[in-house]
Formats: C-alpha cells, sequence, structure tokens
C-alpha cells in the first residue's frame, strides 16, 4: 500500500489519508475531505463517520454481496489538492462513487473530474452552486446557503424586523451565501441596510461590524460564513456591546463553534438540522429516531460530540448504499440514476426528494431555527 494513502487520525500534517477495506473488498468507494487544516471542524467527523459506517455495512454482508472498501484522502481544504486527489480516485483507485468536499472550494474543484469520468459525486458543501444548475453526476447533502438566507430571513420577520446588517467571508462559501442572502432579501421582506466582508487569516472585525452598528436603522445582524471568522464576529460584537439579534449559517453548527465563541454565543440563532437537538426532540417527531440512531452511534465510536457535518456524510452514504441496493449493481451510471430517483429519504438533514431538477432534494422544512443557551442548542418555537 502506498505511504500517501495509510489512515493516521492524528497525523495532523498528512496529505493523504486512505482507509483500506477488508482483504475480500469488492466495491471501491472514494471520499476527499478536510480531515486536517482549518476546515477539519467539517472533514473529520465526516470521516470518522465514512468510517463507521463502512465497518457497520461490512459487518452486516455488504451490500448485494459484496464488501466495501472505502479509499480516503486528507486534502485539507485545498482545492488544488482536492482536484489532484480526485484525479487519483478516478485513475488510480478505480473507484465507482465519491463521498466528500467538505468545503465548496474544493468541491467546485473536484466536479469537472467526476463529471468528465462520469462518476457519482455527493458532495458534503453548503453553496447552493455545487447543485444549481443541475449537473448530471453531482449531488449534495448538506442544506444550501441560500435555504439557510431564507430560514434566518422568515425569523427575523417573526420576530418584528426587516433591516439586516449583513457581514460575510470572503471565501468560497461566505461569498456565495453573501451573494443569496442579497438575492432573497427583497422578496423575503427584508432589507440590508450594511454590506461588510472580511478576510479569511482576519483576527479582528471591529471596524466593519462597527460600521454596521452605525448604518440606519439596523435591526439585527446576518454573518455569513464557516470556520473561526463567525466566532471572532461572535465575540467582537459583545466587545462592542452591539446588543441586536445575532445570526450565523449553518456553516457553524457544531459544539466546536460555541467553545471558540464563548459566552458571546449566547442567544445566537441558526438555521441547523435537528440533529443537534436529537434529544429534545419529541417522540412524536418522524426524524428522531433517525438522528438519535445516528448520534448514539457516533458518539459511542468515536467518543466525540456529534455535529451536523457528520451528518452530512451519514446521509450521503446511506443513500449512495440504497442506490446501490436499489440499481442490484455498482455500476456508475446506474447508481448515478438511482440516487435522482431516491424519494422519502429520511436523513439527519431532513426528508430528501430528489428528481432530475433537483440533486439536493430538501426543502425549508428540513431546517430547524435553534438558539444557543447556556452554552447548548435550544429549539426555537
Amino acid at each position: 500500500m502506498k505511504k500517501s494513502i495509510l489512515l493516521s487520525w492524528t497525523a495532523a500534517a498528512a496529505l493523504a489519508v486512505g482507509l483500506a477495506g477488508p482483504a475480500d473488498a469488492e466495491i471501491k468507494i472514494g471520499s476527499t475531505l478536510a480531515v486536517t487544516g482549518g476546515a477539519s471542524f467539517l472533514g473529520d467527523p465526516e470521516a470518522r463517520t465514512l468510517k463507521m459506517l463502512v465497518d457497520e455495512v461490512n459487518a452486516a454482508g455488504g451490500v448485494n454481496g459484496e464488501k466495501l472498501e472505502l479509499v480516503q484522502y486528507d486534502d485539507g481544504g485545498d482545492p488544488n489538492k482536492a482536484r489532484t486527489f480526485a484525479t487519483r480516485l478516478v485513475e488510480d483507485d478505480e473507484v465507482v462513487a465519491v463521498i466528500g468536499g467538505s468545503t465548496t472550494g474544493a468541491t467546485m474543484a473536484m466536479i469537472p473530474v467526476f463529471e468528465e469520468a462520469k462518476i457519482p459525486f455527493i458532495s458534503l458543501a453548503g453553496a447552493v452552486v455545487i447543485i444549481d444548475p443541475v449537473k448530471k453526476w453531482v449531488f449534495k447533502t448538506p442544506h444550501t446557503d441560500r435555504m439557510a438566507c431564507g430560514k434566518i430571513f422568515e425569523d427575523i420577520r417573526k420576530r418584528g424586523l426587516s433591516k439586516v446588517g449583513l457581514i460575510s467571508g470572503s471565501g468560497g462559501f461566505g461569498k456565495s451565501m453573501r451573494q443569496q442572502c442579497l438575492d432573497v432579501a427583497g422578496s423575503a421582506g427584508v432589507e440590508i441596510v450594511a454590506d461588510e466582508t472580511y478576510g479569511p487569516d482576519d483576527a479582528d472585525m471591529t471596524p466593519q461590524l462597527t460600521k454596521i452598528k452605525n448604518a440606519a436603522g439596523v435591526q439585527a445582524i446576518l454573518n455569513a460564513d464557516f470556520g473561526q471568522g463567525p466566532a471572532i464576529v461572535t465575540r467582537n460584537v459583545r466587545q462592542l456591546g452591539i446588543a441586536l439579534p445575532l445570526y450565523q449559517s449553518h456553516g457553524v453548527a457544531s459544539k466546536s463553534f460555541i467553545e471558540l465563541a464563548g459566552e458571546a454565543a449566547e442567544g445566537v440563532r441558526l438555521p441547523a438540522s435537528a440533529l443537534l437537538v436529537a434529544d429534545k426532540l419529541p417522540d412524536s417527531d418522524p426524524q428522531k429516531a433517525v438522528v438519535v440512531g445516528y448520534k448514539a452511534a457516533y458518539e459511542k465510536a468515536t467518543g466525540e460530540p456529534v455535529s451536523t457535518f457528520g451528518g452530512h456524510a451519514y446521509d450521503a452514504f446511506q443513500m449512495l448504499v440504497a442506490a446501490m441496493k436499489k440499481a442490484g449493481s455498482s455500476e456508475p451510471a446506474a447508481v448515478r440514476d438511482a440516487i435522482e430517483q431516491t424519494r422519502g429519504f429520511m436523513g439527519t438533514a431532513g426528508v430528501v426528494n430528489m428528481s432530475a431538477t433537483d440533486h439536493l432534494g430538501l426543502d425549508l422544512t428540513a431546517f430547524r431555527m435553534l438558539e444557543i443557551r447556556k452554552g447548548d442548542w435550544t429549539l426555537v418555537e
């Protein structure tokens, strides 16, 4: 086995991570994720989830009588590395499908490779541009940034507010979500009265937030980004004494955001999947069994708290396996067709109904509006 594909959860500097399946593995599934680097809070739980699920499926006899092998690389969130690994997955590893792309940038870099090779690709990144316009071989599991804007604006209007100060990261996801929020604001009855941005390495956003604070009539703040930037924004908002409602994107839907933001996170709202409040859902909720089951399995297997990002990998893997079973084959074209025919799939993100014109299959009802209270997630009634 090549040194570049040896699995090491502790080797933070590793550029490539591979997980070899059992000796009798017959179906190769590929993955390239940001297991290390600045986006590791996305990729690490995704990678751990895929390993856990492959082990479970193989222990139960595999898919259509064949064992699975997961070939996994760590791109660190770097689009160039992601594209290199995508090419390797196709040309050297000869995988039949790929789950990956922790970030929008990495995903967009890989799409041309899988489209040309005609390999089904299920992305775990957030931006709507991944599946709009529809690309034949590309699907995704997370709610889109456009949906996040819609859900946030819906909640803002419910609070009797309408004037929003927008602050966004300049990376792929932040740039995309900013544009989506600008596009849907008018139809949602919201006016963007301030529009500020910051760079990926910025450590202080007080100048931008001061401008927002002084914007005429501003009633709420929305931060479109993921990673450390939103935690800095949250702390800066409190340091400036800004008492306005603060909203974050679904890109920070993990315990690490609360830990990074500390006490400043109190009262922050964001749209996310039911996974973060699995134990708080009523027994009558049709999604509860799925999210509670995954949460328990993941936390037992890893000893780490569950995050929505691992849930994206869970949904992608389960849909891929279901597609292989439905097709009765692991042949890429047959699997692609079966994924596109996914209907009524209950995942951690919600109920998925895909079609030839919708390679996500979620609507706004799949989002839950959450608020951080006493260092934990609570449902907004």
